[in-house]
């Protein structure tokens, strides 16, 4: 609910207050939910991407969809696509998001979506929910999406966090697949200090307990999987009360990172009938294939 233009600049090296020319760069149609879909689509799974689009750039956002095979069915946002940049500096390593706030979409923007939603619902047998939802809608529009998802026998994937789970759990998701970071900030916000989480000593020991202690509650009062994870670190998840650790492999050559997480949720939904440990290997695997491209949310050139 909150769709992207992913604009990504490779530098050899950027340096401020100096112009800075790109010899590589390129430009995608993105965000959560589409960067879902297309890894899904990759995977030869059948999949549709749901959205709400608006202003003089969705008729490039949906040809550009067109182009990569990808399905997409929208509802009009009366809000303008956002742009999204993302900033390579190949000498120092780092990859930099230039993230636009969204415009908030129009009144009945939000009705529509709901409309398209219950007719899409027939003929699908999995749900994913991801990222962020654009301002303009209300608290009500994700968990009602979890509920009736539920209430038709759908399995359900939440790759968010904040508000939009906490009142989402009552109506069991199937897995929840936040990042730890997000996790600790739904549910433990004290053990965040300067926006961070402590990386390693006792006080990161004391941070792993913590947080599955909480994880082992949530996972049977609300009988969901939970999948969390961590970058280049062990994903910690928790299924029926019990954790477990799934190890993570760097990509053998990292190029953008931005999309990882995405390609690890649709890695994840794509193979959560082998059990939660084979989706978490699943998901792991597109994570990391994913750094190795240019273009965010992909497992292949």
């Amino acid at each position: 609910m909150n769709p992207t233009l992913q604009k990504i600049l490779c530098f050899g090296s950027i340096t401020i207050d100096r112009v800075n020319r790109s010899p590589r760069h390129r430009f995608d149609v993105a965000g959560k939910g589409l960067n879902v879909c297309r890894v899904l689509s990759q995977l030869g799974k059948p999949s549709l991407h749901l959205t709400t689009l608006g202003g003089d750039l969705r008729p490039l956002f949906l040809e550009k969809s067109r182009q990569e095979g990808l399905s997409v069915r929208w509802v009009e946002s009366g809000s303008p696509i956002r742009f999204c940049y993302t900033l390579i500096d190949e000498k120092e390593g780092s990859v930099t998001e230039l993230i636009e706030n969204a415009g908030a979409v129009e009144e009945g923007a939000e009705g529509r979506l709901r409309e398209a939603y219950e007719k899409l619902l027939a003929d699908c047998g999995t749900v994913v929910i991801a990222g962020t939802k654009a301002p303009g809608f209300s608290g009500e529009i994700v968990p009602f999406m979890v509920r009736r998802a539920k209430e038709r026998g759908r399995r359900v994937v939440l790759d968010l966090w904040g508000e939009d789970l906490l009142n989402s759990l009552p109506y069991s998701p199937d897995v929840i697949k936040p990042n730890l970071l997000e996790f600790a900030a739904t549910f433990a916000p004290n053990l965040i200090h300067n926006g961070e989480l402590p990386g390693e000593g006792a006080a990161a020991a004391a941070v792993k307990e913590a947080v599955l202690e909480i994880c082992k509650k949530l996972s049977i009062e609300y009988r969901c999987g939970i999948v969390l994870t961590r970058g280049l670190k062990p994903v910690w998840l928790v299924s029926g009360g019990v954790p477990d650790e799934y190890p993570v492999a760097p990509a053998p050559r990292a190029l953008n990172t931005t999309g990882s997480g995405d390609a690890f949720t649709a890695g994840l939904a794509s193979a959560l009938d082998a059990g939660l440990r084979a989706a978490v290997a699943e998901g792991a695997r597109c994570g990391a294939l994913n750094a190795g491209f240019l273009q965010v949310g992909t497992i292949r050139g």
